[in-house]
């Protein structure tokens, strides 16, 4: 079980995630699968220009002959700020949440255009010699205290609303993680769910394994788990869709607020165009916070990349929030924080 001031937290936000997506949905159900707004550009490339080879007439009045259509050299998909590698350009920054819910985190107040505008603002103050990408980290399947109709105690966002926010993080040239907390449902099923957003290259995945529950368990009971070797799994279906459609490297992020969230991490094997990165969670002091740091960072596979967890309230209740400053004098330093 854990102890307090997280497990005070759990039990508040699996009751709490119910709620908002109450909210989301009229009856909390699970959604049709999310079908995203088309991109701008033809899948092809740039269309060619309508007056290519039509033969025009030429200087003695006769029409040339029809020239053969050159070949559109296709562009690459790109991150939203350019290029195809994450790392070591980009430092990403983000702020996660559900609308409707603001216990889960800060997309839950206030409109995404306006989260947007302020993540990018925080974003900047942890430069430090990268150039900052900011992350809308919007919670796709929430984990619920009731088991629902299929008996899979989590929920999934509604279509729409992921449309959204991939359309802010569009505007705004950000990129959009879409966070799983699986309750008892299988965690690869609920990736391969969101299939149609991961086409895109401005989208990845981040996942909560502290509500991966097993049989018996409850959200907010106790803590779930994962391991290495289904951390690959899903590395490797991402991996696929990185191949099959040639987009840039994708973020797949998980979660971890203590040592026994995520066993066999000696298995982890990292996986072409996909960039692992662990993030260490945890509510506390700064003191406390670099502790639980120090103990998830020990002994990191090769190929792993560092993240870390803030939260705006409940870490300044009894103490303070870290400074961007103090976050980056971590060793490892973090390449992906986050606020909650």
């Amino acid at each position: 079980m854990p102890s307090s001031p997280d497990a005070t937290r759990r039990r508040v936000l699996a009751v709490t995630a119910a709620a908002g997506l109450g909210v989301l949905t009229g009856c909390g159900g699970t959604p049709s699968r999310a079908r995203p707004a088309p991109e701008a550009s033809p899948p092809g490339g740039s269309r060619s220009s309508p007056s290519a080879g039509t033969g025009a007439p030429g200087p003695s009045g006769s029409a040339t002959a029809r020239q053969p259509a050159r070949p559109v050299k296709r562009r690459r998909p790109e991150l939203p700020r350019g290029g195809r590698e994450l790392f070591p350009r980009y430092r990403l920054v983000g702020f996660c949440g559900l609308p409707g819910a603001a216990a889960l985190g800060r997309l839950g107040t206030g409109e995404p255009g306006q989260r947007a505008a302020e993540v990018e603002k925080v974003a900047h103050r942890y430069a430090a010699g990268r150039e900052p990408l900011p992350v809308l980290e919007l919670l796709a399947t929430v984990a619920n205290a009731t088991a629902g109709p299929d008996g899979t105690y989590r929920s999934r966002t509604p279509a729409a609303t992921i449309r959204r926010f991939h359309r802010v993080a569009r505007d705004r040239r950000a990129l959009l993680l879409l966070n799983i907390q699986p309750g008892r449902a299988d965690v690869l099923d609920e990736v391969k769910a969101l299939r149609d957003w991961l086409v895109h290259p401005d989208v990845g995945i981040a996942l909560d394994p502290e509500w991966e529950m097993a049989r018996g368990q409850v959200p907010g009971d106790t803590y779930g788990r994962t391991d290495g070797h289904e951390l690959t799994e899903v590395a490797r279906y991402l991996s696929g869709l990185v191949e099959a459609h040639d987009l840039p490297q994708k973020p797949l992020v998980f979660h971890q607020v203590a040592t026994s969230v995520v066993r066999a991490q000696s298995a982890l094997r990292p996986q072409p165009g996909v960039a692992l990165i662990k993030s260490a969670d945890g509510i506390g002091s700064p003191g406390l916070k670099r502790g639980t740091w120090q103990r998830l960072v020990h002994d990191l596979p090769d190929g792993l990349h560092t993240g870390f967890k803030l939260f705006y309230e409940e870490d300044a209740q009894g103490s303070r929030l870290m400074t961007p400053k103090e976050v980056l004098a971590l060793r490892p330093q973090p390449e992906y924080v986050m606020y909650e």
